[in-house]
């Protein structure tokens, strides 16, 4: 049976972010991962994880400072930025107790793309030595580029050529199942594929990004080959609610979380 966490910059967007961890854990949720906490001192979010025993996850490294900036680990030219907003990632998913930073890359124009992935791969390669020294993992996700156009890293084989090339351990794939169907298809087959460097799952509906109850992907036949496949990590939900988030957590019902939770 999937571990099913909550994506707190998506769920229970109803109340202040502080108040979400409390919304997840009375709906049964027992890990959140989030994106983008800085605005928020290190010690309010881990006392709220404590206080409702949950689990944390990942964080996202910040997009950048610049007007249309998604991400900088593969933007040529920024690598002092990437330096400072990674280090900003690994300071704070350090402090309050996670265990993985989702290393956004960026948008390049096609031209720039060979001097992109070298640099992708040299700021790569120097973060996951400093976050070894914590215990963290660093997550690459393609990102389809309906939503983000000119987005550096799109398909799991670019992120799989790009690991292998990095050559650290703690460095991984981020399997959003959503964005693999956009860009790709295939999901199972090429989750099993690669699954020896997944490193983290999310979901969503597709086309919509609502609900995983709605929409082309069968997420019932996705959980019965995570499991057969011995997926232990977590599956995390990255997804838009159509309404009120509890009153959309009825597909979740088998996996040990609460609908219409109050």
């Amino acid at each position: 049976m999937p571990r099913i966490a909550a994506n707190l910059a998506y769920l229970f967007t109803e109340r202040p972010l502080i108040e979400r961890f409390a919304a997840a854990a009375a709906a049964g949720f027992k890990a959140v991962e989030l994106q983008f906490p800085y605005d928020h001192a290190p010690a309010a979010i881990k006392a709220e994880l404590q206080k409702h025993g949950l689990t944390q996850l990942g964080v996202n490294t910040a997009v950048g400072t610049r007007q249309g900036d998604a991400g900088l680990a593969a933007v040529p030219g920024r690598e002092s930025d990437w330096d400072v907003v990674f280090r900003q990632s690994l300071d704070y998913v350090a402090a309050i107790g996670g265990t993985a930073i989702h290393c956004m890359t960026g948008k390049v124009p096609p031209e720039q793309r060979p001097a992109a992935e070298r640099t992708l791969v040299a700021n790569i390669t120097r973060a996951a030595d400093m976050a070894k020294e914590k215990n963290v993992t660093l997550l690459l996700e393609p990102i389809n580029t309906r939503d983000r156009p000119d987005y550096f890293l799109t398909r799991v084989e670019q992120a799989a050529d790009l690991i292998a090339k990095i050559g650290r351990p703690n460095v991984k794939i981020q399997y959003d199942f959503y964005h693999v169907q956009i860009m790709s298809g295939d999901l199972i087959t090429r989750f099993e594929k690669h699954q020896p460097i997944v490193g983290h799952v999310q979901i969503a509906a597709v086309p919509s990004r609502g609900e995983p109850d709605e929409g082309e992907i069968n997420y019932p036949a996705i959980f019965a080959a995570l499991d057969r496949l011995g997926w232990a990590g977590w599956v995390a939900c990255e997804y838009r609610p159509r309404g009120r988030t509890e009153d959309g957590l009825g597909w979740a019902l088998p996996y040990g979380i609460k609908a219409n939770a109050k």
